[in-house]
């Protein structure tokens, strides 16, 4: 993966078009380059725009979501296929356009997030995780200076106000770097998003204990502090965590 997954939407109904593209906006890894109403428009979107994934609706005018998909897997560079459908009948014969999820509307907010690591993990090359796991730090502007983190050393981060908080084993740091971009930043590594204003190392998560409403509160080693999981969140943090 270089900066961003190209990411190009197909969907006749606009509502739903605005929806994902809104949700979407949400992963740091994630560029939507373009729209498509048809299959068909999306298969000439395709060959102008060069996606890396194309999240298709199933049923469109013309040309429908599997003729698309067909059309699409016979490019040069063919892109990812996410099937995004309110009929959930079409999920077998998806998976015979070797799809990466057949995601259902309403949309999952949990769900979606699994469907984009699984994008990720596919664009980040094996020998890129090593090397991002093996070299390189997170600078950090703050106070005039600029600060080389080592990421195994960052516990989590929170955003609070304008400033992100990066907390270490040792030290805590400032910077003014939104938590997205840090999230981004740090994409190779053990980190995972629990909730709106938390990044955490998931190397030091200790335990994960039930509050209200669905949401859980989660402790790190060597702090004190219970950071909340938002309910979206749970069961894929869960998935990251457990054997």
């Amino acid at each position: 993966m270089e900066n961003t997954i190209r990411t190009l939407i197909a969907d006749d109904e606009m509502y739903s078009r605005d929806e994902l593209k809104h949700l979407l906006g949400s992963f740091p890894s994630i560029q939507v380059v373009g729209e498509a109403e048809t299959g068909e428009t999306a298969v000439i979107r395709a060959l102008q725009l060069h996606p890396d994934v194309v999240f298709l609706d199933v049923e469109m005018p013309k040309m429908n979501g599997m003729e698309a998909a067909r059309s699409l897997m016979e490019l040069k560079k063919a892109p990812l296929i996410v099937f995004a459908t309110a009929y959930p009948q079409f999920a077998a014969e998806a998976f015979r356009y070797e799809a990466v999820d057949y995601l259902l509307k309403p949309y999952d907010e949990v769900q979606l997030k699994d469907t984009i690591q699984r994008i990720e993990k596919h664009f980040l090359a094996p020998k890129e995780q090593e090397a991002g796991k093996m070299t390189g730090k997170l600078a950090v502007e703050g106070d005039g200076e600029i600060f080389y983190l080592d990421p195994k050393d960052i516990l989590y981060i929170s955003r609070e106000e304008k400033f992100s908080k990066i907390i270490t084993k040792s030290k805590e740091y400032e910077t003014k770097t939104p938590l997205k971009d840090l999230e981004s930043r740090l994409l190779p590594y053990s980190f995972f998003r629990i909730h709106k204003s938390y990044l955490v190392n998931l190397d030091y998560v200790t335990r994960l204990t039930p509050w209200f409403n669905g949401a859980y509160q989660l402790e790190i080693a060597g702090r004190d502090d219970m950071l909340s999981v938002s309910r979206n969140y749970v069961k894929a943090l869960r998935a990251q965590l457990e054997l």
